[in-house]
């Protein structure tokens, strides 16, 4: 068997995407999808909303009675910018996801699953966020530990006691870097490593 040399083999890192940086060695690459998951998933989602301008979509299932409160999050993030979407089955809250990443018209689509998605429809919405030219981000909100294959990278935040609202936010899976933790709190409605 004979080796293609044409291309030359490297030890050094793969090329980084272009990415929305929230800290330091902190960044979501755009068009792709990410996951979050752990206690303060939605916490997460709210933070990388206050990040980027522009309509926010959220979708949830239906039957879900947990809902958003907006005086609660209102100091990350302006309530008119989210658009609420509530999908009736299972199935739709991932067409729905889908079908806003196609469009192009808001930077975040945020997702919330009961049940990890398989490899094909996570691709699939890989593949709808790249058709953009505009610089779209999917985020999958997960239970648990998180789990859905072929996302980009999976966050996990907790909770933490104190007497300023804080996190441990913990990178558990990406393709370009390392598991990493950083302690993160709330100063002057940002929220920012502590």
């Amino acid at each position: 068997m004979r080796l293609d040399t044409k291309l030359p083999l490297t030890r050094g890192p793969l090329k980084e995407r272009p990415g929305l940086q929230l800290a330091p060695e902190m960044s979501l690459a755009y068009r792709r999808v990410h996951e979050a998951c752990g206690a303060a998933r939605r916490v997460f989602a709210l933070w990388l909303a206050s990040r980027l301008d522009g309509p926010v979509v959220w979708i949830t299932p239906a039957w879900e009675h947990a809902t958003l409160n907006p005086e609660g999050f209102a100091p990350l993030l302006e309530p008119a910018r989210l658009t609420l979407v509530a999908a009736p089955k299972e199935e739709d809250v991932l067409w729905c996801m889908e079908e806003a990443l196609t469009a192009g018209c808001v930077p975040l689509v945020i997702a919330e699953i009961t049940t990890l998605p398989a490899l094909t429809p996570v691709r699939r919405l890989h593949l709808a966020a790249e058709k953009r030219q505009d610089q779209p981000i999917g985020l999958l909100l997960s239970g648990g530990q998180g789990g859905a294959q072929g996302v980009e990278s999976r966050w996990q935040m907790e909770p933490l006691a104190g007497d300023v609202p804080s996190w441990s936010l913990t990178r558990t899976r990406a393709r370009t870097a390392p598991v990493k933790r950083w302690h993160m709190a709330l100063h002057n409605g940002q929220i920012t490593p502590a």
